[in-house]
């Protein structure tokens, strides 16, 4: 388990280095994320220690949103001031992802009837 956690947050960690030294606009938790999917894509997925660590870190992922939850209520009045652009982003953001994912799905299972 502890070698597994280390391979987790040594994506993040080099998602991190990478987004501060190129100054580039996603998160190095994301590019570290990227890096840890291409890790489990050439390695054929996760092993069996990692797959027990991800799974030990899911249950207890509600708990991260503790510092989110606390944040909103302390900016209650600024989403008050901003909640027009901010519904309008959500729905907007919401409307990409489902038809990316869409896109993405036909894409996939139209590459899985040819193979």
């Amino acid at each position: 388990m502890p070698r597994a956690f280390a391979v987790l947050l040594l994506c993040q960690l080099l998602g991190t280095i990478i987004q501060e030294g190129t100054g580039m606009p996603i998160p190095g938790p994301v590019l570290g994320l990227l890096m840890l999917l291409v890790y489990l894509v050439r390695s054929g997925g996760p092993s069996p220690h990692l797959r027990d660590t991800g799974q030990g870190l899911l249950r207890y992922l509600g708990l991260l949103f503790v510092p989110a939850g606390v944040g909103v209520v302390t900016e209650l009045q600024e989403l008050r001031d901003n909640a027009a652009a901010i519904i309008l982003s959500i729905a907007v953001s919401t409307l990409l992802g489902l038809l990316v994912t869409g896109l993405l799905m036909n894409w996939f299972l139209r590459g899985q009837a040819n193979a």
